[in-house]
């Protein structure tokens, strides 16, 4: 009999008040082994169209606070221009202010400005109704015929400059 196999008493004794296994004396259990895991190859994150449209769904809300509606009707071929208050107080103002501020220093119309900013009309609409209670930018009057009907001159305009964002 090799030394591993011999058993002493009290190892049968507790072989029998243990669970009737026999207690193996001096062995050693191999440590587990480690296995070196390495990170895989991630791209990094590019957002997806989904996560894109989301990102611009919560921007156009954060812009609004969540309302939908101007207090002013804003028709799609009505312009825009920044004030002179908008030019003072440029480094102050919210950075969507400034975006449309800037880019209404040359008159826009707001189908213009909402193309330029990616958001939707209505959007645009608030924003700018927002802007204009507070003295940054002037909504000029549409031009219309006799019989009320938007100036086909400015339609035309308009046009073209949804046009040129194209490119």
């Amino acid at each position: 009999m090799s030394a591993e196999d011999e058993s002493t008493f009290a190892d049968v004794f507790n072989g029998l008040t243990m669970g009737g296994r026999r207690r193996q004396r001096d062995r050693v259990e191999p440590a587990p082994q480690q296995r070196k895991e390495t990170a895989p190859d991630v791209p990094p994150h590019v957002p997806q169209p989904q996560e894109e449209e989301n990102a611009a769904s919560v921007r156009a809300y954060a812009w609004t606070g969540g309302r939908v509606r101007s207090s002013c009707r804003l028709e799609i071929e009505t312009l825009v221009s920044t004030t002179a208050r908008a030019e003072e107080l440029m480094h102050t103002m919210r950075s969507e202010h400034q975006s449309v501020a800037r880019m209404c220093r040359q008159t826009r119309s707001v189908a213009e400005i909402g193309a330029l900013l990616s958001v939707p009309l209505g959007v645009t609409r608030v924003l700018l109704d927002d802007m204009a209670g507070l003295g940054l930018v002037t909504v000029h009057t549409n031009q219309t015929t006799g019989d009320g009907q938007p100036d086909v001159d400015l339609l035309a305009r308009v046009l073209r400059g949804l046009s040129n964002l194209r490119g």
